[in-house]
């Protein structure tokens, strides 16, 4: 596809369709003229089109797409004179814009974000260019709602052109809990979306370490003009010890063991938690225990907590101190409320 010519028709869902109709007769072996093409479209979708915008879809197919159009003279009518040409658009199934469709539920927890209007419109663009008359019934399957990204869009760009550019960027942080901001000057490495939030991972140059920045507490974000060097251990989702628990990590693999009781024996039975997770089942007692390996202790506590009394900890020590705290406190909130 040639992006440097100037007059470069915008590509939409009408032209779109239009093009992989084409290809569609011409591949059928009818040899058409543009009129014979106009007049085969207003049949099979009820739209007219002019034989000049026709002329143009097919310089659209040559110049942007490499279509090896050619005219027979003989036959009257446009062939491929490369009959191992595929316009990859115009091959993808119904099957296959049925999931595209249902991933738009599936990513609906990204509402609200930047990204989901992008893949969303993306989604549409090429469903719309397909002629299915099979019902849609992609919103058949769905995920809940759940709370919403507030991301500013200013903030967003402006992190996104540094991630694609690796360009060291500077911003007014404010911590968790905390009141007052500080500069901060980062190398983004990642955007890690996880349970409602969205995080800049990066290496924060003041700490000399990996950190996760909350991006709905970023302001006055800058990007520098200072490049950097992407490492080949950028990605987030190893630094978790084979853990699945969601964003922060923390240096120290541990092994973690939890028994289930309950309810929470399917809740903790349905899942894959860790690449080496072991579950066993202890009927006598009616437990389940799981067993594996992670970084993500302050995750795995509150996951534990999450079960309330049908979860309960049995290593590591620091795990089972951490969860004896907080139930202390919330026995203690308890007697407060009365």
């Amino acid at each position: 596809m040639n992006g440097k010519k100037k007059n470069k028709r915008e590509l939409n869902k009408k032209i779109l369709s239009r093009l992989i109709f084409i290809i569609k007769i011409i591949k059928a072996g009818k040899f058409p003229t543009n009129k014979k093409l106009c007049d085969l479209y207003i049949e099979e979708t009820g739209d007219s089109v002019s034989s000049a915008t026709m002329s143009r879809d097919i310089d659209t197919l040559r110049t942007y797409f490499g279509a090896p159009l050619e005219f027979d003279r003989e036959k009257n009518g446009y062939y491929f004179s490369d009959e191992n040409w595929h316009f990859a658009i115009s091959e993808i199934s119904p099957e296959e814009i049925f999931y595209l469709s249902v991933a738009k539920s599936l990513l609906s927890n990204l509402s609200g974000t930047p990204i989901y209007n992008v893949i969303c419109d993306a989604i549409d663009f090429l469903s719309a260019a397909q002629t299915s008359n099979k019902k849609d019934f992609s919103s058949r399957i769905i995920l809940p709602p759940k709370p919403q990204f507030k991301i500013d869009s200013i903030i967003w760009k402006k992190i996104l052109s540094a991630l694609r550019e690796n360009r060291i960027v500077e911003f007014d942080y404010r911590n968790c809990g905390k009141i007052e901001k500080l500069r901060r000057r980062v190398r983004p490495y990642q955007i890690v979306f996880d349970d409602g939030q969205c995080f800049l991972y990066g290496f924060a140059e003041e700490k000399g370490a990996m950190r996760l920045f909350s991006l709905s507490r970023i302001e006055n974000v800058v990007k520098t003009s200072a490049h950097f060097d992407l490492p080949e251990d950028f990605d987030f989702s190893t630094k978790c010890g084979g853990g699945k628990f969601g964003a922060f990590s923390v240096e120290k693999t541990e092994n973690y063991t939890v028994d289930f009781y309950d309810e929470s024996r399917d809740f903790v039975k349905g899942r894959i938690w860790a690449d080496d997770q072991k579950i066993e089942d202890f009927d006598e007692d009616e437990r389940t225990r799981i067993s594996f390996s992670s970084r993500q202790s302050e995750k795995i506590l509150e996951w534990v907590l999450s079960q309330g009394a049908t979860a309960i900890p049995v290593s590591p020590p620091a795990l089972v101190e951490s969860w004896k705290a907080q139930i202390a406190m919330m026995s203690k909130n308890v007697d407060l409320a009365q």
